[in-house]
């Protein structure tokens, strides 16, 4: 996450506020709480919204053979700042090589 602070992203790694063993239920659960955007490559985060219908938090999904910010993270910066609106709003955000894909949540 540090590439995204000097981005102007108040950006945390979970690891940094909780156990690498929480679950996903936990880390959304912390995300909802504290009004943070779960950045992820886990298609999970994006299944319990859908399974849940809940209003957040919102959840950037990165997905493709390349995801690691030296190869996408230009792409999700980008991403983040057309889209902030919407993910204050709460919405789940899908980044891949060919396009972004927005829904406003719940889904």
């Amino acid at each position: 996450m540090a590439w995204l602070t000097p981005q102007g992203f108040d950006a945390v790694h979970w690891a940094s506020v909780g156990a690498a063993s929480a679950s996903d239920e936990t880390i959304m659960s912390w995300a909802r709480t504290e009004s943070r955007v779960v950045l992820t490559n886990d298609l999970d985060f994006g299944h319990i919204l859908a399974l849940t219908h809940a209003n957040g938090p919102s959840v950037v999904l990165v997905r493709g053979p390349k995801v690691l910010p030296t190869q996408i993270g230009d792409t999700v910066v980008e991403c983040l700042k057309t889209y902030q609106q919407e993910l204050e709003q709460g919405a789940l955000i899908v980044i891949d090589y060919q396009r972004q894909r927005v829904r406003v949540l719940p889904i």
